[in-house]
């Protein structure tokens, strides 16, 4: 698995967790519906440190909490 399809993962399982939509957590966290919806579909290559933060300030958790999963911890170095 690759580091951008960990993130879809795992923003998806937060939506899930919480009871919301990706509408509603571009809503929450600032984060245009545009933005989260080409990090979603792949088409957003690299995902930018400040967009996770500003959806895990929506999804209230600490950067921390979001890159603390099995998928994660399971990454090898990218290094293209």
């Amino acid at each position: 698995m690759k580091t951008r399809e960990a993130v879809v993962r795992r923003i998806v399982q937060l939506c899930k967790e919480r009871i919301t939509t990706p509408y509603g957590i571009a809503n929450q966290s600032g984060v245009s519906q545009a933005t989260l919806k080409s990090i979603l579909n792949g088409s957003s290559k690299n995902p930018g440190i400040v967009t996770i933060k500003k959806l895990c300030d929506g999804f209230e958790i600490t950067l921390a909490e979001f890159f603390s999963t099995p998928e994660f911890d399971a990454l090898e170095q990218e290094i293209e």
